[in-house]
């Protein structure tokens, strides 16, 4: 009886492992953080978060308009320093608020004199506070999403 006892034990516990193995292992998709939009999120920007940036530039890559929401969660007004290519723009987000560029009536900052076709990305330098520039890239799109092809720059 004690065999049938430790075959029925060795049994079981083949099965737990075999069939709970592979989780054991691989990683869990939903533990995965990514950015689920056209734009990225820049990490690092603090004390600013800028989430879902993106670049929306005319056929020829020369001109662009920089959308993305801009959050400020301290208690003081915070400026955004925002480069491409030896072009910097600056945009100011009051205390406790969020700037959303190019939606909710604000402008979108527009970069011209630029080589950004879309399909590609954008080397792009964020700074806030007293913090360091960060360099992320951010990608470049078209208006073949309609809901884009208003943010088109015209020429």
């Amino acid at each position: 009886m004690n065999t049938r006892r430790l075959a029925s034990v060795a049994l079981a516990a083949a099965v737990v492992l075999s069939t709970a193995g592979c989780s054991m292992i691989s990683p869990q998709a939903t533990t995965i953080s990514y950015s689920a939009a056209e734009g990225v999120n820049i990490v690092h920007s603090a004390p600013l978060k800028v989430r879902n940036a993106l670049f929306v530039a005319n056929e020829k890559g020369t001109e662009a308009n920089f959308l993305a929401a801009i959050v400020n969660d301290t208690d003081t007004d915070e400026t955004l320093l925002v480069g491409v290519e030896g072009d910097t723009q600056r945009v100011r987000v009051p205390a406790h608020s969020t700037v959303s560029l190019g939606f909710d009536g604000a402008e979108p900052l527009l970069f011209t004199g630029l080589s950004a076709k879309p399909g590609t990305d954008v080397r792009t330098t964020f700074q806030s506070g007293t913090g360091e520039a960060v360099e992320d890239r951010v990608p470049v799109l078209d208006g073949t999403l309609s809901y884009l092809k208003d943010f088109i720059p015209a020429s």
